[in-house]
């Protein structure tokens, strides 16, 4: 059965598994991921309800703007009884406003993401990237603006550096604004750098941290292999901007599937009960392109892993150290506390 927890340090009650809509949308015109068409669509999400998923996440630029307007439509009257994330900074139109964290483009963004979910409120609004030709201090204010006029219950950030996140946090704090309570971060077996700045930051500052491609772009799901990583029809072989070592990776995957045949279970599974061990991880943003793939990785909730299982996956994806190794504690440790200046 599903399991639930608070999103931060607030009483906003999230599923731990969330169901991510960027796959929703009928417009083959350009090939993006919006390839779910109306029924299959209504399936997922129907059954994402059943199974007691309350989280649905999804953005402006997601299937040209079809995402949203799906999403609100198949959720229809149970709109009220879950939580919809949705974010804005990608570009939504030629003109060279139609982007980024200014004012005017997220006032602009917000109400034509309410228009097309046919909502008057968004639970979680979330600044999608960040913004290097914006004031951190302008894109704070209209976030505190946006939830003080009621279109926004709370905020987040997604794929922002730590000290940028860390810098506006503050801001909010000192100023009595509305605070980031969401990091959206690309966090996987195959995708671990947040670990070193990230999540310390989101532990220390209570953001609840949710998880973006937790298989990787499919590829934690083992159904890739080495011949057919580049076939057309795989998105790895167009959609590639998870850069990870796939020689390493192709091991990796070898142990979580002798694991998953020992336990019974799919590899994607192993993949998303790592994450779910982890104390740090609110919640799991599933995405899926077929009814299947869904109901394999909603049984992810009951996989159990064991401490040993978990050291080992731990071990054989250890991230590359970051410049600043000298200041790990483990490393301090090791030099011997008296020597260490």
């Amino acid at each position: 059965s599903m399991h639930y927890t608070t999103l931060g340090k607030t009483g906003l009650i999230v599923s731990r598994l969330a169901l991510g809509a960027m796959t929703f949308g009928n417009d083959q015109a350009v090939q993006t991921m919006a390839k779910v068409g109306d029924p299959n669509a209504q399936a997922m999400v129907d059954r994402a309800l059943d199974v007691g998923i309350n989280f649905f996440d999804t953005a402006d630029v997601y299937g040209g703007g079809q995402s949203e307007t799906m999403l609100g439509k198949l959720l229809g009257q149970r709109r009220k009884d879950v939580i919809i994330a949705t974010k804005a900074h990608f570009r939504t139109g030629d003109a060279i406003i139609h982007a980024g964290l200014s004012r005017q483009h997220l006032v602009a963004a917000c109400e034509a993401s309410l228009k097309r979910l046919g909502s008057d409120y968004i639970d979680l609004y979330i600044v999608h990237m960040e913004d290097p030709y914006t004031p951190l201090e302008e894109t704070a204010d209209v976030l505190n603006d946006l939830v003080r006029a009621g279109k926004v219950r709370y905020i987040g950030f997604s794929n922002w550096s730590a000290w940028k996140a860390a810098t506006v946090i503050q801001m909010q704090k000192a100023r009595g604004w509305a605070q980031f309570i969401n990091a959206q971060m690309n966090y996987s077996l195959l995708a671990r750098e947040i670990e070193y700045d990230m999540i310390p930051l989101t532990q220390y500052a209570g953001v609840g941290l949710t998880a973006w491609s937790p298989l990787s772009g499919g590829f934690l799901s083992g159904k890739y292999t080495r011949e057919n990583l580049h076939a057309p029809e795989n998105r790895l072989s167009w959609f590639d901007v998870l850069a990870f070592d796939k020689d390493k990776a192709f091991e990796v995957v070898a142990t979580m599937r002798e694991m998953a045949q020992a336990q019974g279970v799919s590899v994607a599974q192993i993949a998303l009960a790592w994450l779910l061990a982890k104390p740090f991880v609110a919640s799991i943003i599933i995405g899926a392109s077929t009814l299947a793939q869904l109901e394999d990785n909603l049984q992810a909730i009951d996989v159990q892993l064991s401490a040993a299982q978990i050291a080992e996956l731990d071990a054989i994806t250890t991230p590359q150290r970051v410049p600043m190794d000298w200041v790990d504690p483990q490393h301090h440790a090791a030099l011997g506390a008296t020597n260490a200046h």
